[in-house]
């Protein structure tokens, strides 16, 4: 059985970023982070080892012990972090700068009198600080949103898109909303982060090898399903984990090459462990149907 790593996979520098600088001395039993850091539980465990306290959002800030707190990879709208500087905390910001682009991107799409269109999960944070700022805005998740694009009564339309989003679904999507004929007039910035698109690459090109797909990373992780979803647009089989322990070992039986990916927030060790178990399983059965010698 042959095993292989997607080209690109795991980390992105925004997720590394965020983890560095969260568990920097400084802040070592002297820090809350509003929101996960990042939607891993391995990264979030090895936080909480370091004496950080974590709180799902601001409407728990009366739980906050600590006077530092932080913002999470996946940013906060300046709504937000104000809140939390009227309350007399000291604010550290790990958003990702590729998130912020698209703070920038919408703002500045507003500010040309184009209504703002986020193409993502409406209940996602980044989507909710994308537009936490803004006065009116639509997400769009699929194409039954169509409808409440139509309810606006808005013809000219600016659209982004959340940075894990499949790029597939997010052009098909700007396509079918500029034959709207409600439409008549959209300015797209296609916001997917590089990172993101160089896994969906990479995880395409895996697919076309491989009969087993595995993919790691957080359950919570947007751009870990995402990649999931690619193996099974190319009918590939493809289970998602968190970690090693989670590996079935029915999974493999016939299989004879097994692709390895994972997302954007998915730490190398995690990977590394994976990859090992996978490597195990296939040495043991290669050696289970290898023919016995005769006598």
């Amino acid at each position: 059985m042959k095993v292989s790593l997607a080209s690109a996979l795991g980390t992105c520098f925004g997720v590394k970023d965020a983890i560095n600088m969260a568990l920097e001395p400084q802040f070592k039993d002297d820090l809350t982070i509003v929101g996960q850091l990042v939607h891993n539980r391995q990264v979030n465990e090895a936080l909480k080892k370091n004496g950080i306290s974590l709180v799902k959002g601001t409407d728990q800030l009366d739980e906050v012990k600590t006077k530092k707190v932080m913002i999470t990879a996946h940013g906060a709208a300046e709504k937000m972090k104000s809140q939390l500087t009227e309350a007399g905390f000291v604010v550290f910001d790990a958003s990702c700068p590729l998130v912020m682009r698209v703070h920038s991107q919408i703002k500045s799409m507003v500010e040309k009198d184009y209504f703002p269109v986020v193409i993502g999960q409406e209940d996602h944070v980044e989507v909710k600080g994308i537009v936490g700022d803004l006065q009116e805005y639509i997400v769009v998740g699929d194409e039954q949103d169509f409808e409440k694009l139509r309810a606006t009564g808005k013809r000219k339309l600016g659209i982004v898109s959340q940075t894990t989003q499949q790029v597939e679904k997010v052009e098909n999507l700007v396509k079918k909303i500029r034959e709207l004929d409600c439409v008549d007039e959209v300015a797209f910035v296609n916001t997917v982060c590089q990172p993101t698109r160089d896994r969906q690459v990479a995880v395409r090109e895996l697919a076309d090898q491989v009969d087993l797909m595995i993919v790691i990373g957080g359950y919570n992780s947007s751009n870990t399903k995402k990649l999931v979803a690619v193996c099974e647009e190319k009918h590939v089989e493809a289970h998602h984990i968190e970690e090693s322990s989670q590996l079935d070992r029915q999974w493999f039986s016939g299989k004879q090459h097994v692709g390895i990916t994972a997302g954007t927030s998915t730490p190398e060790w995690v990977i590394n462990e994976v990859h090992t178990a996978i490597l195990k399983i296939a040495q043991e059965m290669d050696s289970m149907e290898r023919p016995v010698a005769a006598s």
